[in-house]
Order: C-alpha cells, then structure tokens, then sequence
C-alpha cells in the first residue's frame, strides 16, 4: 500500500511540474493571440493515443498514454511532433511564425521562465516554514548533544566544539562540521568540556568512518537543552501516562536526568519494561508509570529550542 502512494505521490508530483511548464508556453500564446492546437499533459504518440481528451474552443485538451512529459501544439511551429505540413501555407495571423521576434521569444522561454519563478517559489516557502536555525556555540551553557559517531571518538554529551583545527567554530552547524573534517581533512577539534579546552585528535580515516555510518546532519549535534515535551504521540505510552506537552522530564526509575541524551540511553536499557517517569509540571513534581515501548521509546518529541 505504501509503494503505491509513492507512486500516486511521484504521478501527481510530476504531473504538477509538467503543467505549470507548458502553461509558461500555453498562456504567452493565447494573450498575443497565437491558435494553441493541442494542450496534453503526458504524450499522445502512438500506438495507443490519447488516455482522453475534449475540445474546448480551438484547443484539444488531454491525458496521453506515455508519463514522460507533456507539450502545447501551437500553430505555426514546428515541435516534438516534427509536423511540417503548415509550413507549405503563407503564414496565417494567428500562427506562431507570423508573431514579431519578442513576442515568439517569450512563448519559447515560457516554460522555463515559470520553471525558474516555481524553483524561487518552493525554496521561499521551506525557507519560510523551516528557516535556517544557526546556534552560536558562545550561547550554549549546556553544550550540545552529539551523536554516537562522535562519542566513540573521545566527544562526550555537553562537549561544546570552539575551534576545528586553528579556525573558530561560531555556529553550531552540522554542515560546516562534515565540510572541515571530511573535505578540508581536518582532525583536530577543540572542545569546552567542565570550563576547560581539550582537543580530539580524529582518526586519520574518520571522514570514511563518518560517511560509512552516515549520521543525518540534524541528527549530528543539536544544543543540550532540558527534556522539555515538545509533542506528545498519539496512542503512546506517554499519552495513556498523562505526560502533557510542555512537561519536563526529570527522572525514569528515580534516576535523575537533566538531558534527553541522559534519558535515552537509560530507557533503552528498560525496554518493554514497566518503569516511573519523574515529571515537572509548573511547580508540581508528578510520577507517571508507564511501559516502554519495544524500542525503550516513551512517544515524546523533545522541545530544541529555536528547531
């Protein structure tokens, strides 16, 4: 079922994509009063034709057979279906080939010109919805959570990185990180670790062990911040618990955790396991038994700020 709405999903993706770039064509066209003969999305060619198609004033609309494009047929040109014919007539003025040079100059470029506007468009949009979230490491007091390809390296949790080989590390970016040691070769790393500096020397094929295991750059380094519910699942064991968004958990079992990557591990050594989850709400410290899930998962998502 899943493989067949990726499919559905990548169709009508496609399908999209391919109409707004023949409308960059179609709509030029018809506002300099160029006949616009065909109109499909999906080709036509035989041997099958047309999956359908209907007749709206002088243009032919349909769906072809073959999903690997789609065209305008505008009068007076000469497309993908190498049609001649009409080139024999005197041009007629509503043919493309009797528009002044400007005119046939933006019905060409039409679709390009919309696919350039749509790559514009989506990009604003993720970038309006996502933005780009950039922690300066001078304001991490708590350091950054790091994943296991770095732990088994000489890192551990709360290790803030200053300096990659001699240049300054002002951003916590993961992207600026994987650049440094795998393209720039750099093996030297400079941490703030309990008020002091401490430098990690990488292996020198830490940039094919990093790629081997090839950790997301979200999932790489991402501020230390107190376990704050950011959302709670629905139908987990945390919802049936009573666990609220905006909880902070405090403890599992009596064992205090002040971090999601103190908390983690230790559930991971109770999964499926009855166990306590210590809560703060407001002023009120709450217990909340629950059994983990198989995967030693509560079904919280956890509040980074600024993510």
């Amino acid at each position: 079922m899943g493989t067949l709405i990726n499919i559905a999903q990548f169709i009508l993706g496609l399908s999209l994509l391919i109409i707004l770039h023949e409308m960059g064509h179609f709509l030029p066209a018809k506002w300099f009063k160029t006949r616009v003969e065909k109109f499909y999305l999906f080709f036509d060619f035989a041997p099958f034709n047309s999956l359908f198609k209907i007749t709206r004033g002088e243009t032919e609309y349909g769906i072809g057979w073959l999903p690997l494009g789609g065209y305008v047929k505008i009068a007076g040109m000469v497309d993908e279906s190498m049609d001649t014919e009409a080139l024999k007539n005197e041009p007629q003025p509503w043919e493309f080939r009797s528009k002044p040079a400007w005119q046939r100059l933006i019905i060409m470029l039409g679709g390009v010109t919309v696919n350039f506007l749509l790559g514009i468009f989506i990009f604003s949009m993720m970038l309006w919805q996502y933005g780009e979230v950039r922690f300066p490491t001078a304001s991490l007091t708590n350091g950054l959570t790091l994943d296991s390809v770095l732990l088994k390296q000489g890192f551990q949790q709360g290790d803030n990185i200053i300096r990659l080989g001699d240049q300054p590390f002002v951003y916590a970016d993961p992207g600026t990180f994987m650049q440094a040691v795998i393209l720039e070769n750099t093996r030297a790393v400079t941490v703030i670790r309990n008020a002091k500096e401490e430098t990690i020397q990488l292996p020198a094929d830490f940039a094919q062990i990093m790629t081997r295991q090839n950790p997301g750059k979200s999932q790489l380094m991402f501020p230390r911040v107190p376990f704050f519910a950011r959302e709670i699942l629905g139908g987990s064991p945390a919802e049936s618990a009573g666990i609220k968004t905006g909880d902070r958990i405090i403890s599992i079992d009596g064992q205090p955790v002040a971090f999601y990557d103190e908390f983690s591990p230790k559930a991971v050594l109770k999964k499926g396991q009855p166990t306590t989850i210590g809560v703060l709400r407001g002023q009120d410290t709450l217990s909340m038994p629950l059994t983990l899930t198989a995967e030693g998962q509560i079904g919280v998502r956890p509040q980074i700020e600024g993510l």
